[in-house]
């Protein structure tokens, strides 16, 4: 027989043991814990060190206590090179100082959610974890500026750090970060209210390498922070400023004339949060919520950079139909737009950038809802999209049923999601009026 309790049974006999444990190599975490209940023999196997260089207990049970950590460093040891902890919010300092420990090369590290670990943590990865490449801290909110300090003294090789919701980081702490780490190449800072420009200028000062930077929600940045960013981080691809109300026509400006290589996207998209330095070939801007920006930035900024990709527009309330233009014009290989609640956009620039390059060849997913202007005329445009996958029609209140039945018979295959909601009066000239809630409910 191939399986037996037995370690002679013929599978051990046959194959020599480098290349059983070869083949063990490729098993995930879960088979590797059932090959280990078969015999003596496969427990070893399975259990050795050389088949857990990744460990992700996200995907296997995020209620791990902290001793189970401390047991897998102490079985893995210097081969562990990932581990993703991900949601284990009962692991705590001393588990993860015994990890640190142990395992000495661990190169990415994931403790997203793990809201019990406090400076003590960084601590230790800064003092036995020099190799470390890649944290994610999002949400452990205790992490302070005296954190970044020590990684900037011990893990000079990070090119990834996600902070993000660590609310108590400080210009402080961005400073003594990047004085140590200046290889970063991206710095994920969502949600860090604290944070002011003269934040941004320490980063400006010392990562010229920097990729990725995401400052959503940081409320407190103001143009003269992203000029900053823009002159001394030319290498940027991804930005995401989607919630600094602050930002003007000034900083798409600077990114026109600093950042050519950038692609503009927005929140409503798969989110720059998770992507790694190295997963980044696109050019990248996240500006959703920011009011303030007009059809005069957005001109400048598609002039100047041509290979835009994905752009997310929502609540950018002052654009028109001027900024599609541009964009048809300018940007060929854009392939998903954003312009939710932007209600000043009509069927004529659906026009214009349904004929234009990327309409014809790259357009894939466009979301339009709460466009009150929009009717099934820019439907009829839109059949000329024939790659288009998914369109968003909810609350477009001129767009009908018929409409979108006839636009599907010419495109099958693309996915509309609509919601028709009772009618409500049109805003006012201007913009001046009560917009309209999702929900259509008038108080």
């Amino acid at each position: 027989m191939v399986f037996s309790n037995n370690d002679e049974g013929l599978i051990n006999k046959k194959l020599p043991k480098e290349l059983l444990l070869r083949i063990f190599s490729f098993l995930d975490i879960v088979t590797l814990c059932r090959c280990a209940q078969i015999s003596k023999a496969w427990n070893i196997l399975a259990l050795d060190g050389s088949n857990w260089q990744r460990i992700d207990l996200f995907n296997f049970q995020t209620d791990v206590e902290g001793r189970v950590v401390e047991n897998i460093s102490k079985r893995c040891g210097g081969f562990l090179r990932k581990l993703s902890l991900r949601g284990c919010i009962g692991v705590g300092d001393s588990s993860l100082k015994t990890f640190a420990q142990n395992c000495r090369n661990i190169e990415h590290l994931n403790l997203n959610g793990c809201t019990k670990i406090t400076d003590s943590t960084c601590y230790s990865l800064s003092r036995f974890c020099s190799k470390l490449k890649h944290l994610d801290l999002t949400s452990c909110v205790s992490i302070t500026n005296s954190s970044l300090k020590g990684i900037s003294e011990g893990c000079r090789h990070l090119e990834y750090l996600n902070l993000s919701w660590c609310d108590q980081i400080t210009k402080d702490g961005i400073e003594a970060l990047v004085r140590g780490c200046r290889g970063l190449r991206a710095l994920l800072l969502r949600g860090c209210t604290q944070l002011e420009d003269e934040a941004l200028k320490h980063i400006q000062n010392y990562c010229h390498e920097l990729v990725s930077l995401n400052l959503q929600s940081c409320s407190r940045i103001t143009d003269e922070g992203v000029v900053q960013i823009c002159r001394g981080c030319h290498r940027l691809q991804a930005l995401c400023l989607s919630g600094c109300g602050n930002l003007t026509d000034a900083s798409l400006t600077a990114l026109a004339l600093n950042c050519p290589r950038l692609q503009l996207f927005v929140s409503t998209f798969t989110s720059i949060v998770s992507l790694s330095p190295h997963r980044i070939a696109r050019r990248i801007l996240e500006a959703a919520r920011c009011s303030h920006l007009t059809d005069a930035g957005f001109t400048l900024l598609a002039r100047n950079c041509h290979d835009l990709e994905k752009m997310d527009l929502e609540e950018c309330i002052l654009i028109t139909d001027s900024t599609l233009i541009q964009l048809s014009i300018h940007c060929p290989k854009l392939q998903a737009l954003s312009l939710s609640h932007c209600e000043l956009i009509t069927d004529d620039g659906i026009l214009h950038l349904s004929n234009s390059p990327c309409g014809h060849e790259r357009l894939r997913v466009l979301e339009l809802d709460n466009c009150l202007l929009i009717t099934d005329v820019a439907l009829e445009h839109l059949e000329n999209c024939r790659g288009l996958e998914r369109l968003e029609l909810y609350d477009c209140q001129q767009v009908t049923r018929a409409g979108i039945k006839r636009m599907r018979a010419q495109l099958p295959h693309v996915k509309v999601h609509a919601y028709f909601a009772p009618v409500t009066p049109p805003t006012a000239v201007g913009g001046s009026g009560q917009r309209l809630c999702r929900c259509c409910v008038i108080l």
